[in-house]
């Protein structure tokens, strides 16, 4: 199922130097996300009102350049002390047998953890969806952490 986001903002982006190569229309959301492994030099930059209400200001998709999955980037606004939360449920809800390529580090002079999220293990993700899919997926995945750490609290 797809969320309904109110996007404000969608941009493509120089992953080396993170100069804005266009901005797009919300109907560039239709774009298969196979679109990231076909330009692997770019990113997709994302903003929706809708990402406050998951801590989150925007994500960025993706290809790793080493592992060659597909990622989802963003600051997480929590505190510190969730760390052992987030970093079980990401160990839990990642599904793979091979390594999982995530990180979340705590910025402390941002107050926020950044998060580099590898979709290829989140369920429900496939290379078939389209990137508006993609990011109801993560915004899905990161609703999940944030539940799970209101009720670990």
């Amino acid at each position: 199922m797809v969320m309904e986001l109110e996007f404000v903002k969608i941009e493509r982006c120089d992953k080396e130097t993170e100069e804005v190569l266009a901005e797009e229309s919300d109907a560039f959301l239709n774009t298969p996300i196979k679109y990231v492994k076909d330009h692997l030099k770019e990113f997709i930059y994302v903003e929706s009102k809708n990402f406050e209400e998951i801590n989150v200001d925007a994500i960025s998709l993706e290809v790793d350049d080493v592992f060659g999955t597909y990622m989802a980037l963003f600051g997480f606004k929590k505190q510190k002390k969730y760390a052992s939360t987030i970093k079980q449920f990401l160990e839990t809800h990642l599904h793979t047998d091979s390594e999982k390529n995530y990180s979340a580090f705590f910025a402390g002079d941002e107050g926020l953890w950044e998060i580099n999220l590898p979709l290829d293990f989140i369920q429900g993700f496939s290379e078939e969806l389209s990137l508006r899919e993609t990011v109801s997926v993560t915004y899905e995945f990161v609703k999940q952490l944030n539940e799970t750490i209101k009720k670990n609290d």
